[in-house]
This record gives structure tokens, sequence and C-alpha cells, in this order.
């Protein structure tokens, strides 16, 4: 009997997958999520829950967020806030979406749903005309960003259950972004501190800012952040190169988790209770004729335990022959 391990990626870039090991023997298998009827999946897969339900977009063929059942089974159309699109961007234990959508008269709002994917609802913004919502926890405290009266682009957090919209303010500069909030309600993401962003992390339910650093280099950004506080995001080392990083808890430290093979660029976009990350790898293209990709083929990794060691995903599985290159990924907590 094969047994889930607590770990399970979401990858997709012509079409979703949901992929799992087993505690016994690594092997990693795939599951194709299909589509609303066209062709492809609009971007990637972007969320997935302990239950394995996963979120992402498709197109019908406009781009309307979706949510499956357990174990990726199924998909169901999200729909929209009265506009034509509508994208997932994070899911939490209860199946509650959020991401963004137009309005009736084309605005993009940040959303969220009931348990399940079921309904839609507009959390407004800041005074503003436009707001994304891009991380939720347990409680249903949503995070993302949303334009102000003065126009200014700002990181915000809502109550339980979308409720009510904080400004989180910025480290000094005009602009700042949320991008994942843990079950304590510590959000991370970037702001500007002048001339440049930072990663920053919150105390618990948004209170406080605090400037993550840099290692070396003129800027970083963070991605995620588990129950205990670690980070992972991006980060400019001192030579320039932007590479994946993790700190240790409540943010403090933060640690280069390198490259994979030849790559010279790695970006964590997800991290775990273990501290296992997950991200992107690839290399800037150089020399003559087309590349694989703009930026050359992409791999997804995976780190062990607290970031040690990076795996290349792609050399673990046999993806379906799809015009696969590259890997986006997602972590299940």
């Amino acid at each position: 009997m094969t047994t889930r391990r607590s770990l399970t990626l979401v990858a997709a870039l012509s079409v979703g997958l949901v992929l799992s090991t087993s505690t016994s023997a690594l092997t990693w298998s795939a599951l194709d999520l299909g589509t609303f009827g066209g062709s492809t999946l609009d971007g990637p897969a972007t969320g997935i829950n302990a239950s394995e339900q996963v979120v992402g977009t498709a197109f019908t063929p406009s781009a309307h967020a979706f949510i499956t059942g357990p174990n990726g089974v199924g998909m169901t159309d999200l729909g929209t806030l009265g506009g034509s699109f509508s994208r997932a961007t994070s899911v939490n234990a209860f199946g509650q979406v959020v991401g963004y959508a137009t309005t009736l008269n084309g605005d993009s709002h940040a959303f969220i749903t009931g348990p399940n994917g079921v309904g839609m609802t507009d959390l407004g913004t800041l005074g503003g005309s436009s707001s994304n919502a891009n991380g939720i926890n347990a409680s249903g405290q949503v995070v993302g960003i949303a334009t102000t009266l003065n126009g200014d682009s700002h990181a915000f957090i809502t109550g339980p259950n979308g409720i009510g919209m904080t400004d989180l303010g910025t480290l000094g500069g005009s602009s700042s972004i949320a991008r994942g909030i843990n079950s304590s309600g510590q959000v991370v993401g970037s702001a500007q501190t002048g001339n440049a962003f930072h990663a920053f992390i919150t105390g618990p339910n948004g209170v406080g800012m605090t400037d993550l650093g840099t290692l070396g280099g003129s800027s970083s950004n963070a991605n995620g952040i588990n129950a205990s506080g670690q980070v992972i995001g991006t980060v400019r080392t001192l030579s320039g190169d932007s590479h994946a990083f993790i700190t240790g808890p409540n943010g403090i430290g933060m640690t280069d988790l390198g490259t994979l093979g030849s790559s010279s660029v790695t970006i964590a976009y997800g991290i775990n209770s273990f501290g296992q990350v997950v991200g992107t790898a690839y290399s800037t293209f150089s020399g003559n004729g087309p590349p694989p990709g703009p930026l050359g083929p992409r791999h997804a990794f995976i780190t062990g335990p607290n970031g040690v060691g990076m795996t290349d995903l792609n050399s673990l599985l046999t993806l379906p022959g799809r015009g696969w290159n590259y890997f986006h990924t997602a972590v299940r907590q």
C-alpha cells in the first residue's frame, strides 16, 4: 500500500499535473488535471491544500479560475465578478480560494470564495480601482496588493474569511506587495525601501513590517512562509545573481540556497512545515540560434528539510509528451 507524504507538488505548463511521492520509496507520479475544453491551462496551477484540491486558471475559452476536488479530481469553474476573467492564486485547508477577477466595469478585484470554492466575494480595494489576492491561511485571512486612494499600490491583510482590508504600509517607499501568510497571520512579501524592493515579514496578524535585507545585492522578494516563520523567496547576491533563499524561524537570518547544476538563477516559490522548499531554476540564454525558452530551459527543484540540498524534479519524473520544457511548483503544507 502506498502512503502519501505530506509533500505534494503542483506543476503545469500546457497541462496541469499533481505530483506525489511515497514514503517507502521515492517514486513520483503525475496526474493530468485536464482543461475546461480548451487545449491549455492559462499558466501554471498555483495552489494545493492538504486534501490535494488544486487551484489555477484555465481557458473556457476566456481565462477562468478553477478548483478541483480532492486528489486533483474534477475541475470546477469559479466564474468571475461580473467580467470576463478570473485567476486563482491560493487555497486553504477548507477549500477557500483567493485570487482576482474582473468586475462588470472591467476593474480587477481580489476575491475569496467559501469552502470548496463555492461563491465568489469581492474583497474591494484600499480606495483605488484594483486589488489582487495572493495568499490565504486556515482562518481565511487574505493577503495581496491593492491600490490606495492616491494611486499607490500597497500590501494588505484582511480579517478572518476575508472581512475588512488593512493597509500594511511599506518600508519607506511608495509600494509593497504581500505574497504569503501563515497560520499566525505573519505576512511576507516585498516593499520599496527607496530605490529598491526588499523582502519583509510582519508579526502576527500583519502587525509591523521588518526588512529581511539581502545577501549583498540590491533587492530581495519573499514568496512564502511556513508555520514557524521560515521565509523563502529570491535575493540578489553581491555578484548580482538571483538566488533562492530561506530564513530561520520568524525570518531570522537569510541563507543562500544556491543553484541547480549549470543554472544561474533560482527562485523559491513554496515551503512546507518541514522547511522543504520548492522552486524553479534556469540559466540566462546566450549564444546563437533560438533558445529553448526566453531564459533557457527551466527545471523545478525541491530541497530537503530546512532548505538543505537541491534536487532536480525533472530528473525524477517522465512528463507527458505535450511540449513540456519546464516546471512551476507549489508545495502542500
